[in-house]
């Protein structure tokens, strides 16, 4: 419903934190997984997500999902390879810098968006 997805609206400007070891950077690749659940059917369900370093966008991934039955927990997994060893950016410099920033739409009607900043301890 349009109320509930004006709640969720007034979360999306809070940027959460996380952190992360730093050892995962010397990862040949690593998975990324969100767990999603909907109470309402949703027809053309797709998340969006941008990596920001500094304000500049590092990546972008867009994912279609479609429909969502009502009542259902779902998943959207990735595996991200990494860059070679001397094309990778130091931890020092990605800390408190990076921002991970998910966009959830049903159509073109946003239902949700989340930023986390990531600092690498």
């Amino acid at each position: 419903s349009v109320a509930s997805y004006q709640f969720f609206r007034t979360l999306s400007h809070k940027v959460h934190e996380a952190r992360v070891l730093k050892k995962i950077l010397k990862c040949r690749s690593v998975s990324r997984e969100i767990n999603f659940s909907s109470e309402q059917e949703m027809k053309r369900f797709r998340l969006e997500q941008r990596v920001f370093l500094n304000s500049e966008i590092l990546e972008e991934r867009v994912f279609e999902f479609g429909y969502v039955i009502p009542g259902s927990t779902n998943t959207w997994q990735n595996l991200i390879e990494a860059a070679a060893a001397n094309q990778m950016i130091p931890p020092s410099l990605l800390s408190g810098n990076v921002v991970i920033e998910t966009a959830f739409y049903d159509g073109n009607e946003e239902i949700s968006r989340s930023k986390v900043r990531l600092y690498y301890v």
